[in-house]
């Protein structure tokens, strides 16, 4: 089945975001008014989307996001996403311990007018966060013994 408009911007919107100069697809992509429901926090356009995306991509400078699948009906798309990275910067407030993460999760968004207008992420960054402050407790403990 060959994908509607909005699966293909949100493919787009999912391979161009978080590479390096990805602002410009927030905003052509982002509408001013578009709210996002992310983990922890809701964003209101791109002026409050773009410093949660610079935090995820300083605590994950080799961020890739690959879409392994998506499912359209009419304005909304749902897209299953999985990440790989290496913790390399304090964008989450935790100092980077260079250890090599993965995860997935699910965004559903809803466009209008070719743009985003809503959309929601669910993802287990509770678990990520956990895992990447106990390595530097284990990083921490093991240098002091040393």
């Amino acid at each position: 089945m060959a994908e509607g408009s909005n699966a293909l911007l949100a493919r787009t919107w999912f391979r161009n975001v978080w590479l390096p100069g990805g602002e410009s697809t927030v905003h052509e992509l982002m509408h001013p008014e578009a709210v996002g429901h992310l983990e922890g926090a809701d964003v209101h356009g791109p002026a409050e989307f773009l410093p949660a995306r610079a935090a995820l991509l300083d605590a994950f400078p080799d961020i890739s996001v690959r879409v392994d699948d998506l499912i359209e009906q009419g304005d909304q798309v749902a897209v299953r996403w999985s990440v790989t990275a290496t913790h390399g910067g304090d964008g989450l407030g935790i100092p980077a311990s260079q250890q090599k993460v993965s995860f997935r999760g699910i965004t559903w968004m809803r466009f209008a007018h070719g743009r985003v207008v809503e959309g929601w992420d669910a993802w287990n960054q509770g678990q990520l966060l956990t895992s990447l402050a106990s390595a530097q407790i284990v990083a921490k403990t093991a240098a002091d013994v040393a």
